[in-house]
């Protein structure tokens, strides 16, 4: 089986859980803050679910393209970008969103916020090669 597998059964069993305990997630996402994203696949046009931590940040949810520190963005990320209207769930909620690229003063910000929740978004920055995009997610109307 592949990594890319592997990692698609992982997210599958990591969305049933959270879908069957009301968006409470243990294991490795004991006490992380956790939310379901369903985007538009910018190839395929179906609909992709993906668990991703995420930051409160006022009425919006925050997202960190870290994809676990790999050199590339994670799919999710190009799928908002192609479409920017998705699908969360946050905890036994669920409503659409607008995706949109944080970028210079408030991305930084949001980024040291993030740090100080989760400091080991740090090393997957470091793995990364490349600089982690945050994406604010706006509640549509």
């Amino acid at each position: 089986m592949s990594e890319r597998s592997e990692r698609q059964q992982r997210n599958q069993l990591v969305i049933n859980e959270f879908r069957s305990a009301g968006g409470v997630v243990g294991g490795d996402f004991d006490g992380v803050p956790l939310l379901l994203l369903t985007s538009t696949g910018a190839r395929s046009g179906e609909p992709r679910t993906m668990p991703v931590t995420y930051l409160r940040d006022g009425a919006r949810l925050v997202v960190f393209a870290a994809n676990g520190g790999r050199p590339r963005h994670p799919d999710w990320y190009h799928n908002l970008l192609a479409e920017p209207t998705a699908l969360v769930e946050v905890g036994a909620e669920s409503y659409r969103v607008t995706a949109t690229v944080t970028e210079g003063v408030e991305r930084d910000r949001l980024w040291a916020q993030q740090l100080l929740r989760t400091p080991y978004f740090r090393t997957f920055q470091e793995r990364a090669g490349r600089r982690i995009p945050v994406l604010a997610l706006t509640r549509a109307a």
